[in-house]
């Protein structure tokens, strides 16, 4: 859930990167994956073209 591509995680060190994710999470919300989509109970992380085809089929 956490996003290594965001500009938040490239400015921690290794150590930061090292730790809790739910730690890192409420120091740095802006870490979470966006966006979460609930679609009756199945959830999806994102919208990459895996979610896109199993949402849009």
């Amino acid at each position: 859930m956490i996003n290594t591509r965001s500009t938040t995680w490239r400015g921690l060190t290794e150590t930061e990167r090292a730790g809790e994710p739910i730690a890192l999470l409420k120091a740095h919300p802006t870490l979470m994956k966006r966006p979460v989509i609930d679609d009756n109970g199945a959830l999806y992380l994102g919208w990459d073209k895996a979610v896109q085809a199993a949402l849009l089929g």
